[in-house]
């Protein structure tokens, strides 16, 4: 059976008019992408997947290349009616293959996947926590030595030159598409109008994704996170990397709860980019 359904199966790049089977298959395990998000995706790097012989889109993988020697794995999907057929390493590994051999690749994991990358070369340098607040406890928070701003667009390259050095690599054009998508787009200045920190806020389907988040201390990530989640009636989501306990103890005393641990991998690399310790919350997991 499974020989006769792979037989039908074409590995094919999705484009834009690929979104809405990439939705219905994101949908049917229980995942959140909506089209501005995948369209941001896809503006940023490529998916791969497998269609059926009617056109339905049964897996799917994405890669996100930055600007040096980087790249992110994520989105990575199979219909549970095609599962054990081997589609998740194929269209992982075509990822793979789009990029030169001498670049680092990094994939947030879920438990059922690990096994499939460790046999794959990954291996796991660390974990993120995955947040989620149903009712949102608001602080008053203040620090004087700041300014909290909204983004325009002057301040993108200061955006860009934070963000290199707290992720480890430049991603102008990913960052470019999504403060287009965001909700919101912050900018946190010194008290001598310096760009010191940011975050943002992007709407999902079920959730506010908040992040990423960039920031010189947990106090002022703090404050950052505050300000984008304040307003907002619903569920929130935010991915924390390891190392920022205090950031992490003082956001479950505003209603987030941690739900999950997935571990981070890395292909061609036993460590994480080169981090200066300011990147409180990630993207997203698809983007690193």
């Amino acid at each position: 059976m499974i020989t006769s359904k792979m037989s039908k199966l074409n590995l094919v790049q999705f484009d834009k008019k690929d979104i809405p089977g990439l939705i219905e298959l994101s949908e049917s395990v229980g995942w959140d992408y909506d089209k501005h998000e995948i369209g941001t995706i896809m503006s940023s790097g490529k998916v791969f997947g497998h269609k059926n012989t009617e056109g339905e889109i049964v897996s799917s993988a994405a890669i996100i290349p930055y600007e040096a020697s980087f790249a992110s794995i994520g989105m990575v999907i199979v219909n549970k009616e095609y599962r054990g057929m081997g589609l998740g390493k194929e269209a992982t590994q075509q990822c793979m293959n789009s990029l030169t051999s001498d670049i680092a690749v990094m994939l947030i994991s879920t438990e059922d996947g690990k096994p499939l990358y460790e046999k794959m070369g990954f291996k796991i340098v660390g974990r993120v926590h995955k947040y989620i607040c149903d009712t949102y406890s608001s602080s008053n928070l203040t620090n004087r030595t700041v300014t909290i701003e909204h983004f325009n667009e002057n301040d993108l390259h200061k955006i860009i030159e934070l963000d290199e050095a707290a992720f480890g690599d430049k991603r102008s054009n990913f960052l470019k598409h999504r403060i287009n998508q965001s909700e919101e787009c912050l900018v946190v200045k010194d008290n001598i109008g310096d760009i010191i920190g940011f975050g943002l806020s992007i709407i999902g389907p079920i959730n506010l994704i908040i992040g990423p988040i960039v920031a010189p201390d947990a106090q002022i990530a703090s404050l950052i996170l505050n300000k984008l989640a304040t307003e907002h009636q619903g569920k929130l989501r935010i991915d924390i990397p390891s190392g920022n306990g205090v950031f992490m103890e003082a956001v479950e005393k505003w209603g987030f709860v941690n739900v999950s641990n997935p571990p981070i991998m890395m292909f061609n690399s036993t460590k994480m980019p080169q981090r200066n310790g300011e990147l409180f919350g990630i993207a997203a997991q698809v983007f690193g």
